[in-house]
């Protein structure tokens, strides 16, 4: 009888979780940024093997002390993605002291009867001062895997370990997909990875991105049509830049890397607008 179920990642900001599940799943599904709460909304990745299927759930990053509407409804929705799930994978960065935020996903996870495993990420990093510490948290979980996300060192081992522990079931998804996430959202969330990693601390976080249309043309090129909302004008002409440099380094990013991903020639129409409101979509 083949095994399948949900596991939802979870852990503090910047852990490796999005870098994690893309290598579990072999393919891009999540954006990757060196900034907190890069992840929004909970992401599916599928791993479908001979001896079953694993949905993995990857969570925004629980952010101590931020008390903004997205941040309230970030912390919600790591919550929410704690129910009804048949393993839990708790992801910590032995590169970093255990802090607030450490201490508010363990409280989290008390009340969590699953299995949970402890994944230790960053093995690759030579300087390691809490590696010990995080280790002393195994007695506390079911099972503790060491791995490198960056360089899927023992990505495989994880895999088995969750495999091990998962119930007897029938896959939920076919064979070759690999996650749940809607074309339209992906393309958004690419975009805003380049928001990211191009723009000041302050100017991604008042961001968010919508695509309008996704059309191939009969030439084979794929027109995409989105737009980058922000909360202020002057977020905007920063994001634009002196004579719309900013926009067109953004835009060709993105469409070289939509290209590599499609194998087919993307028309990116961007544009940038005002709204100030639109962090109340996620209240």
């Amino acid at each position: 009888m083949p095994k399948s179920g949900f596991v939802v990642m979870i852990g503090r900001s910047n852990v490796g979780k999005s870098t994690l599940l893309n290598a579990l799943v072999g393919s891009k599904i999540a954006i990757t940024t060196p900034k907190p709460q890069t992840t929004r909304l909970p992401i599916q990745g599928i791993v479908t093997r001979d001896d079953g299927q694993i949905v993995f759930i990857d969570t925004p990053g629980v952010l101590k002390g931020a008390h903004d509407a997205l941040s309230k409804k970030l912390g919600q929705m790591v919550r929410a993605s704690l129910e009804h799930v048949d393993v839990v994978a708790y992801i910590v960065d032995p590169t970093r002291e255990i802090g607030d935020e450490e201490r508010e996903v363990m409280r989290l996870l008390e009340s969590i009867d699953q299995p949970k495993i402890l994944v230790i990420n960053k093995m690759d990093i030579d300087r390691k001062p809490f590696l010990d510490f995080y280790k002393d948290l195994s007695a506390n979980f079911t099972r503790a895997v060491e791995v490198s996300a960056l360089r899927g060192t023992h990505v495989g081992s994880l895999i088995q370990t969750i495999f091990e522990l998962l119930p007897e079931g029938e896959p939920y998804y076919p064979d070759n997909q690999l996650t749940n996430v809607p074309n339209a959202f992906w393309l958004s969330e690419i975009i805003r990875e380049k928001l990211f990693l191009r723009l000041r601390q302050e100017v991604p976080y008042t961001t968010h991105v919508e695509v309008q249309e996704v059309e191939e043309r009969e030439n084979g090129m794929i027109y995409i049509a989105a737009t980058i909302f922000t909360t202020e004008e002057r977020y905007k002409r920063m994001i634009i830049g002196a004579k719309g440099v900013g926009i067109k380094e953004i835009g060709q990013s993105v469409r070289h890397e939509l290209e590599l991903a499609m194998d087919a020639k993307v028309f990116l129409d961007l544009t940038v607008d005002v709204d100030p409101h639109w962090m109340q979509r996620f209240e």
